[in-house]
């Protein structure tokens, strides 16, 4: 079986967050970067997959050279082999579905993993545009998966319980969280990862679809305010503020 796992850099959601001066992409001083977390629960899954039947797993990312570390973590974890797409990994999800698309294909990928989606962006689409350029069956925030011969059976979750979905491989299945418990890199795996390289290749000229004409950070909150007194008159202070300020009732 072949896995190719589409992993995502993203600020780490601890960070600081400013605008650049061109007023449109983030400003990168500062950022600590990190693999996005429902990426995680992908990868875990390839490698549980490797691990349990046999596997060739590839992790792949879209961007510069900073997406390297993220890369390079994948193979720590145990992904066999890494690819390094070199485009605008922070564009729409429609060119970036794009990009994947044009190196995946004729490959002989079983299975393609993404997270759920991307941290920041959470626009949750790269995955089903991915199966839909690719032609294959596809699924989305799964919970659990198993897979027979040329077969998958995934759950997922929805409002008010869960469903079972079932298809033929090749499929793309983007994860959620509840899939499993990403592991740590062991010190084995980070020295094993030294001794690879990771496959640099040119991103396929894509057609761009929405584009960000400006960022703007959220305007920050006003204070809160304490309501003095006893139970009573905290009670009527809230009571007023929702009637005269807050327009309630």
């Amino acid at each position: 079986m072949k896995i190719l796992v589409a992993l995502k850099q993203v600020p780490d959601t601890e960070t600081r967050i400013k605008v650049a001066a061109d007023g449109r992409s983030l400003d990168p001083a500062d950022v600590k970067w990190i693999i996005s977390p429902y990426d995680e629960y992908a990868l875990e899954e390839a490698i549980r997959i490797k691990e349990a039947k046999g596997a060739e797993v590839i992790a792949l990312s879209v961007g510069g050279d900073s997406v390297k570390d993220v890369l390079k973590n994948a193979l720590a974890l145990g992904a066999d082999s890494a690819v390094l797409l070199k485009g605008d990994g922070q564009g729409d999800a429609f060119a970036v579905a794009q990009m994947i698309a044009a190196y995946a294909k004729d490959k002989g990928f079983d299975l393609i993993l993404c997270g759920n989606k991307g941290i920041g962006g959470d626009n949750a689409a790269v995955g089903p545009m991915l199966a839909e350029l690719l032609g294959v069956a596809q699924t989305s925030v799964i919970v659990k998966l198993d897979l027979g011969e040329g077969t998958f059976r995934a759950e997922r979750e929805i409002e008010g319980g869960s469903e079972i979905v079932e298809g033929a491989l090749p499929a793309v299945i983007t994860a959620q969280k509840g899939l499993n418990e990403p592991r740590y890199a062991s010190l084995k795996g980070i020295m094993a990862a030294k001794k690879k390289t990771i496959e640099e290749l040119e991103a396929a000229s894509v057609t761009t679809g929405a584009q960000i004409t400006a960022l703007t950070l959220p305007p920050e909150r006003p204070a809160g305010r304490k309501l003095e007194g006893d139970p009573a008159a905290q009670a009527n202070g809230l009571l007023q503020a929702l009637k005269d300020e807050a327009k309630v009732f």
